[in-house]
Parts: structure tokens; sequence; C-alpha cells
């Protein structure tokens, strides 16, 4: 256990320091200057100079590639150029909204397409596995932001159930919080959900053909405790795949539906930053959200060793 640990650690720290470098280089060649836009176009060529020497914007690239690294290491992601305030509290704030956003249209996603999922698989080319996957078909085909403007529609503006947008943060409760996002999470969960659905329909159906699942059912063992003592196990693995990798995709790709609903989350301060040549806040921003992929996949990895002992020894 400790080799495979390790060597999914090495992993995950060579992963990462290949997309500090790609971060970098790309944002390095995008055209415009920090400096210019904050002085505004009409700026004296020598006070956009001295704010660009006062940015360290007139360093080599490699010095500062070797200071915003550095800075990392330390847990100082420096000072945001349009907001004047340091990035990690910028970061901080709008995370505080983000993350609660994506693990609640997780959850939604998981209950909705395990559950659909093992429905449809146990009721094989029946109505109901049609039904369901019909259904899935249709969800994979809705855009979430056009999902997201229905249910606006439907529960903000006719019913008056919830609010058409905006957060006023979790000072004024978890409950109005949670209230606040969960329009915004079900339009996230409705399309990862349909995707998810048919992959767990698939996985359950693949292990529904194994031996040993035969030789249960001759020994007795009824389609219902088959299915959740020994095929769902089996099948969860390339289930979790997709799991980690939608996890992964709610946390970096919610700036849409933030859109829509007017929610101060991550996705919006990148938005925001890059309008503003703010490449210090997108630097970091973008490579955060490159730390949570590896770290999601890294807990896959786990995942995989705890589900199927066989690929820890095998990997070992």
């Amino acid at each position: 256990m400790g080799l495979f640990l390790l060597k999914r650690f090495a992993s995950l720290i060579a992963t990462l320091a290949g997309a500090s470098l790609v971060v970098f280089a790309v944002l390095e060649v995008l055209p415009g200057n920090a400096a210019q836009i904050l002085m505004g176009p009409d700026a004296a060529p020598e006070a956009v100079a001295a704010l660009s020497s006062r940015l360290g914007l007139d360093l080599p690239a490699w010095q500062r590639y070797g200071q915003w690294i550095g800075g990392l290491l330390q847990g100082d992601m420096g000072l945001s150029y349009a907001y004047s305030t340091p990035v990690s509290e910028l970061v901080l704030e709008r995370l505080a909204l983000t993350v609660p956003l994506a693990v609640m249209a997780m959850l939604l996603t998981t209950a909705m397409a395990l559950a659909a999922g093992i429905y449809a698989a146990s009721r094989h080319n029946r109505l109901g596995d049609v039904g369901v996957m019909g259904l899935a078909q249709i969800g994979i085909a809705i855009p979430n932001f056009w999902f997201a403007i229905l249910l606006i529609l439907l529960f903000s503006v006719h019913l008056q159930w919830f609010s058409a947008g905006g957060f006023d943060g979790w000072g004024e409760g978890i409950l109005p919080g949670l209230k606040a996002l969960l329009l915004p999470a079900i339009a996230l969960a409705v399309v990862q959900a349909a995707i998810l659905a048919r992959i767990t329909r698939s996985a359950v159906l693949e292990v529904l053909r194994e031996d040993f699942v035969r030789t249960a059912r001759a020994k007795g063992l009824s389609q219902r405790a088959a299915l959740w003592g020994h095929v769902l196990r089996n099948a969860l693995i390339p289930v979790i795949t997709v799991m980690g990798m939608q996890f992964a995709e709610l946390l970096a790709g919610t700036i849409v539906v933030e859109s829509v609903f007017y929610l101060p989350g991550l996705g919006r301060l990148i938005f925001q930053s890059i309008a503003n040549r703010d490449l210090i806040v997108v630097r970091n921003c973008v490579m955060l959200l490159a730390a949570m992929v590896v770290a999601v996949n890294f807990v896959v990895d786990l995942l995989y060793a705890v589900i199927d002992p066989r690929i820890q020894a095998h990997d070992i």
C-alpha cells in the first residue's frame, strides 16, 4: 500500500509541475499589458513603465515564474493588480460558493444517476430501461444554461419559490445559502446525471453477465440481493472514474451557470480577471483548479484500491 501511495503521489507532483509550466506559458503569450489596462489607454508611457516595474512585469519570464512558484509553496498568491487585494482572499471568498455548489451538484448527480442506471439495468430491454435511457438522452442534449433559464422561469418567476439569482453569503444562514444554490445545482446536475446514468447502466449490465453473478442467482440469491451485494461494487470502478471527472468539471466549469444566476463564484472571478488583464489572479485560479482536478484523480485512484484490491496488487 505504501508503494502504491508513493507512486500516485509522485505522479500528482509531476502533473502539478507540468501544469504550472503550461499555465504560466499560455498566459505569457496573451496580448495586452496589465499596467496599460489599469492606467488607461491615454496614460503616459513613463507612468505605464513605472507601474509595470512596481508590479514586477518588467522582469524576465523565468524570474517571474520562480517568484510565482516560490510564493505558492509558501502559501502566498501575491496581490491582485486590479483589486490591490491578496489573491488568496479573493479566491477563498469565491471558493466559499463554488465548492458547495459543485458538491451539491455532485450529490444530486450521484443520487439521480445511480438510481436511474441501476433501475434501467435491472429492467434491461423493458419499458423501464427504454424510458430511463430516453430521458437520459434528452438530459445529455439539454444545455445546462438553457435548463437553468427554464428553472428560473418556473420556480422563480411563476411559482416564486426561489430567488432568480444572487447569493447573500453564508452569514445569512446555512439553509438560505443552500436554498440559493439549489436551482444552480440542479441545472448543473441534470446533464451530468444523464451521462453518469448511462455509464452506470452499462457497467451494471456488464457485471450482470459475469459467471459469479449467475452462480449466485443459481444458489437462490434474489436479483435485488445479487444486484446490491455483488454487482454494484464490481461495477463502481468505471462509474467512479466518470464521477471524478465530473466533479472536477463542476469545479472548473460552473462559469456559465454562475453567470445565469449571478453568483459570485470562482468562474466569474476568472472571467472578470481576464477582462481586466489581471493575470496573477487568472494564473493562480487556473492553477488552483488544476490542482483540484489532480487531487480528485488522486482520490479516485485511492478509491480504486479500496473497491478492488487487485488493482493495487497489479500496480505494485
